[in-house]
């Protein structure tokens, strides 16, 4: 009888995988690298304010066409985080070796805004710990994008399990809280 239990308890014991976090839950927290090597922690960004948070598919073997985009376009919408008082923290994942030069041709093209940061996530472990590894060859992470509250609580997600429909930067300000005006 011992014998027959034995497979299932060695089951029961192994960690199941991360399942991406929801709204009104809690973010998980944690701490990556930027492109310059500047260690960022989410807990202590989010307490500025709100946050942006957009899971690209990095480096997947080649540079992501629609990531470019989706990029650019919040670029070109920077104002309006600024305005907003958000943060904008793009997670960039691959393989270790030479991910920061695979970001750096990333960013080759783009001059990121003073509330934007490129963090790079090599070997996968945010990636995994969200729950958003896209584990298929010539692929990374699915792109994804979390609105997180300065007390650290997701109120907006959007997780793609594909390469296309990404959120916009307009549908990101339109899910944004309003900022009062100081008088």
């Amino acid at each position: 009888m011992k014998r027959l239990l034995m497979p299932l308890f060695v089951l029961a014991a192994l960690p199941l995988a991360a399942a991406p976090p929801t709204v009104g839950e809690k973010a998980p927290d944690f701490a990556l690298s930027t492109v310059e090597g500047k260690s960022l922690r989410l807990s202590e960004v989010m307490s500025k304010g709100s946050l942006v948070l957009v899971v690209l598919r990095g480096y997947p073997g080649y540079q992501c066409p629609y990531c470019n985009r989706q990029v650019q376009d919040f670029i070109q919408k920077a104002q309006g985080f600024a305005d907003a008082g958000a943060e904008v923290l793009m997670v960039y994942p691959g393989p270790p070796q030479d991910l920061g030069a695979k970001a750096n041709e990333f960013l080759a093209d783009k001059k990121l805004p003073n509330n934007f940061e490129l963090l790079l996530d090599p070997g996968y472990d945010f990636t995994n710990g969200y729950g958003l590894r896209w584990d298929v060859a010539h692929e990374t992470a699915y792109p994804s994008t979390f609105l997180i509250n300065s007390q650290g609580v997701i109120f907006f997600s959007k997780i793609v399990r594909g390469h296309g429909g990404r959120t916009t930067a307009m549908e990101i300000l339109d899910a944004m809280p309003k900022r009062k005006a100081t008088q």
